[in-house]
């Protein structure tokens, strides 16, 4: 191995990796815009097309994470803490999103679907949400695992990672690591030639396919941690920015499932390592922790809009300008209104978990 290219071990170094915190908010936007254009455009005439890959490269990125931050705590905190911890990162904005979808499933002004289901129903696809368990009974919704929030659908497969992760993976050897991850490639690769796109999870259809996604996924960001693949490179957070959202935007063609398939299984962990390893710029520090901080709730909060939008869509028919206009400013509000949820919710409920839950 190359010493000039990989840095040293980062939990000795206790690094904090602002550049792929970054990255992680240019993800979660990117996100924003496909949900928008996806209701109005087909994938290959989308500019974003590939957006939907950015979940890929969320499980990637958590796999790295989830070994920085706990493989040698495992031991000494225990399981309890450990999913206490989780539960405190991760649910909270879970419960947002779910009391965000449940309010513009009742209230759209464009659409009128809530009136095709009882009060019970309601009930249980709020509940279902809110504890992450699949309910895909909306037809009208293309049949969504949470038909209230569809982005959780990647939620509920990052909290089988988990499991995983605590009663398995923290155990066993690189060895073992890199079987595994050899046996979720050949699967995943399965999984997109048959379905022709690396696409499903979110929905009643492609339910396993998500486990397919998260599994080679997670686990290559792990190895990359295991292995301390951080390569060293000059390439900078608007460098890596670039690199990941061309992967985003690259075309569809006649072998568009290999591209695809590709770019999760070879590029995303290179942009990872690369991430891990770039020089940040000191006049960008803030910009990668912002959008760090906003990556989450943002991908949480916004699928109640995008459901608005696409009634508000089929009912007026827009043109292009006014489309452009509305995808614009709404995403900018959105972060927005992210920035308040993180503020005013997310991190007040936290701190309050933290103290009650987490006592030494």
């Amino acid at each position: 191995m190359n010493k000039q290219l990989f840095q040293p071990d980062p939990l000795k170094t206790k690094q904090h990796f602002e550049i792929l915190d970054g990255l992680r908010g240019i993800a979660a936007l990117t996100v924003v815009v496909f949900h928008f254009m996806e209701m109005v455009y087909e994938p290959s005439k989308n500019f974003v097309g590939h957006g939907f890959l950015a979940v890929d490269f969320f499980f990637c990125l958590s796999g790295f994470v989830i070994g920085y931050a706990y493989d040698q705590r495992m031991g000494q905190m225990g399981l309890t803490a450990f999913f206490k911890s989780r539960i405190i990162r991760l649910h909270p904005l879970v419960i947002l999103g779910s009391v965000l979808g449940l309010l513009a499933f009742l209230f759209d002004p464009f659409g009128d679907q809530a009136t095709l289901y009882s009060g019970g129903k309601v009930l249980l696809l709020f509940l279902a949400s809110a504890l992450m368990i699949p309910f895909p009974v909306m037809p009208e919704r293309s049949f969504n695992l949470f038909s209230l929030n569809a982005p959780a659908w990647s939620l509920f497969w990052e909290y089988v990672a988990n499991i995983v992760y605590a009663f398995v993976l923290v155990k066993i050897s690189r060895r073992w690591l890199v079987g595994l991850t050899i046996c979720a490639a050949a699967i995943l690769s399965a999984v997109a030639y048959r379905a022709g796109n690396v696409m499903g999870g979110w929905g009643k259809e492609s339910f396993p396919d998500g486990g397919a996604r998260i599994f080679y996924s997670f686990l290559a960001g792990l190895l990359i941690f295991r292995f301390n693949l951080i390569i060293k490179n000059k390439l900078g957070f608007v460098g890596l920015t670039v690199l990941l959202l061309m992967a985003f935007m690259m075309p569809y063609g006649a072998y568009n499932w290999l591209a695809e398939l590709l770019v999760v299984l070879c590029y995303f962990p290179l942009l990872i390592s690369l991430g891990a390893g770039a020089i940040l710029t000191p006049g960008l520090k803030n910009i990668c922790e912002f959008s760090g901080k906003i990556s989450y709730p943002i991908y949480m909060t916004h699928y109640a809009v995008i459901w608005i939008f696409s009634n508000y869509y089929n009912s007026h028919h827009p043109n292009t300008t006014q489309l452009t206009v509305i995808i614009i400013t709404g995403t900018l509000l959105l972060i927005g209104f992210a920035y308040a949820a993180m503020i005013a919710f997310d991190i007040p409920v936290r701190k309050y978990l933290q103290k009650r839950w987490l006592k030494k």
